[in-house]
């Protein structure tokens, strides 16, 4: 599979002019560095997610802001009523 461009190298390939090997190596090495930092509270951690109605959305954040809490939090105590449902111990 070819290698995708980014929208910056595509403009300037477009006009006729093409960034630098240097600029190329730097732009690649910035991305490889983002990539690996993570925030402390993420280390360790997998992302979950699903596609709902963007009233679910809507709701899901209403509430957090009633209960004064975050939507992960809130995500957290519905899996672990899953869990607790289907006999899992309650881990998330």
């Amino acid at each position: 599979m070819a290698k995708r461009t980014n929208l910056a190298d595509a403009l300037h390939e477009a006009s006729g002019k093409t960034a630098s090997t240097k600029s190329k190596q730097q732009q690649v090495q910035q991305v490889e560095n983002s990539k690996s930092e993570l925030p402390p509270s993420r280390k360790g951690k997998k992302a979950i997610a699903g596609h709902f109605d963007p009233a679910v959305s809507k709701q899901l954040k209403q509430l957090a802001l009633e209960e004064d809490t975050t939507v992960q939090a809130l995500l957290a105590e519905a899996l672990n009523d899953l869990f607790e449902k289907y006999d899992k111990k309650a881990i998330a």
